[in-house]
């Protein structure tokens, strides 16, 4: 039989908030994390903006300074959220004396590009000084795995463990398998998100050669889903984490259950390595899994979290993609891009968009658009402009299109019983 399961635990590092209070303040009252770059000089650079973590403190997550300075960003960033999705949700994973048994908790923690400026500083100092002065730690700290390895060992999770990588759809897989995993029995709990830190002067220059980044000059106007006047993603860093846990096992140990996963959907465009499909079929046939398995009716109040780059092939073809999925329902379905705040946060996209999307149900608010001042007249949805909105939401959702053509979706509800 089918286990239902739920969001018992969750936490954030973000351009805009390093918690999920902050974070989620600060997307409701519409606070930018874009600004120019200020890790390393942009002088040669096409692109001299992104969404960086601000005033983020390993120690505040029990991260030890050596921890910190060994590992990757992108690792110490997936611990962080990690660190405080556990000590939400109280489980402690202990044979002898915890709330769930190790063999039956998990890690499903992806990341889209992995130790991308362990790789950078590695291959400079490969040439520049020779192979012997090649870390012996180079490997361990770059595979995208890392993440997940370090974060079961941090939690002594010692079940089901895998590291999704689907580029722009990354922790949208990794939420979702976790929570086919633990409906189908074979864990009681898992750790499930993303985490990237890409922004490095050859991340930047590999988009920005490609024509996929914002050139904008405005870091406050750069980023703009569904507006006419978008000209390309502009890049974010971070990590997001959720405990997914089996119903009646969190409802047992008394739980604080946040919501309730009740639908997962995932496509293949089969159609370009970079392009989406344009027609949104493939894109609407994941929405439309997730909505058949929440059991969505034309009655639901539904809030969608858009993937909403700010590309134009992008918002265009995701509008299609919400009209193939919900016909003309799609017409009074609240939607937003919180990438217009946050920017593109890669392989922890997904992860941190769903987070929103379960704070929006949670407290029947929805994020807006910010800087949606013109409307692309070719996209005719709501996609809630500059402004947060107020609805009794029923249900929400969080899509995610990745290069390669992945797509995934996930919907979430109140509990109910």
């Amino acid at each position: 039989m089918d286990r239902r399961v739920v969001v018992t635990g969750a936490g954030v590092i973000s351009p805009v908030g390093n918690n999920v209070e902050t974070y989620w303040k600060n997307l409701l009252d519409g606070v930018c994390g874009i600004d120019f770059i200020t890790q390393f000089p942009t002088d040669d650079l096409p692109v001299k903006i992104a969404a960086e973590v601000k005033d983020f403190n390993p120690a505040d997550y029990e991260i030890e300074p050596a921890f910190a300075r060994k590992q990757d960003k992108f690792t110490v960033f997936a611990v962080a959220a990690a660190y405080q999705a556990v000590k939400e949700s109280g489980l402690v994973a202990a044979e002898e004396g915890g709330n769930i048994d190790p063999m039956r908790f998990g890690t499903y923690v992806g990341s889209g590009i992995g130790g991308f400026s362990t790789m950078y500083k590695e291959c400079v100092k490969l040439h520049d000084e020779g192979a012997k002065w090649v870390s012996p730690l180079f490997i361990p700290t770059m595979i995208g795995n890392i993440a997940t390895g370090l974060v079961a060992m941090r939690n002594n999770a010692s079940g089901p463990s895998l590291p999704v990588v689907t580029a722009c759809a990354t922790s949208t897989n990794a939420i979702g398998e976790a929570y086919r995993a633990i409906k189908h029995g074979y864990a009681d709990a898992i750790i499930a998100g993303g985490a990237e830190a890409s922004t490095i002067p050859l991340g930047i220059a590999g988009f920005a050669n490609m024509k996929a980044l914002s050139r904008s000059e405005n870091p406050k106007y750069s980023s703009l889903p569904f507006n006419k006047n978008r000209g390309g993603f502009v890049m974010g860093e971070g990590a997001a984490m959720l405990v997914l846990e089996e119903y009646e096992h969190a409802k047992a140990r008394g739980a604080n259950i946040i919501a309730e996963i009740c639908g997962y959907g995932n496509t293949n465009d089969a159609h370009h390595i970079t392009a989406p499909n344009p027609t949104g079929k493939t894109q609407g046939a994941a929405i439309r899994q997730a909505l058949d398995e929440a059991g969505y009716t034309s009655e639901d109040v539904v809030y969608i979290n858009a993937h909403g780059t700010g590309t134009a092939l992008n918002d265009s073809s995701e509008t299609l993609a919400y009209k193939v999925a919900l016909g003309e329902d799609a017409y009074k379905v609240h939607i937003s891009s919180t990438k217009s705040m946050t920017g593109h946060m890669l392989g922890a996209a997904g992860a941190v968009e769903a987070l929103a999307a379960i704070l929006a149900l949670r407290d029947g608010i929805v994020p807006p658009t910010i800087n949606l001042d013109e409307v692309d007249p070719e996209l005719d949805l709501d996609y809630t402009p500059n402004v947060a909105v107020k609805a009794d939401l029923t249900l929400s959702l969080s899509d995610s299109l990745g290069f390669g053509g992945h797509n995934g979706c996930l919907a979430f509800r109140k509990v109910n019983g």
